[in-house]
């Protein structure tokens, strides 16, 4: 079952992820067209998953961080993790 993003999750957030990079960052603009690329093939990963069972993580959102992992040289998932603050 494909997972979603949790529109809720800011509760759990005392701060605004947007606030925390300034509005002239450059991942910016990367951002936004990930964004619209993941959009456009958003319809074939439907299908790629099945109707029932547990939902998995957005593919959406792993892979943005894989798109950061590339972006910052980063070697793995875990150093990724630890390295997100």
């Amino acid at each position: 079952m494909r997972g979603e993003v949790d529109p809720q999750s800011s509760m759990f957030h005392y701060f605004s992820v947007e606030s925390r990079n300034p509005a002239d960052h450059p991942l910016r603009p990367v951002k936004k067209l990930a964004d619209s690329a993941l959009l456009a093939i958003s319809g074939e990963l439907d299908g790629l998953y099945a109707k029932g069972g547990r939902p998995s993580i957005p593919p959406e959102r792993l892979l943005k961080a894989q798109l950061l992992i590339a972006s910052y040289s980063v070697r793995s998932d875990r150093q990724f993790c630890e390295q997100l603050d």
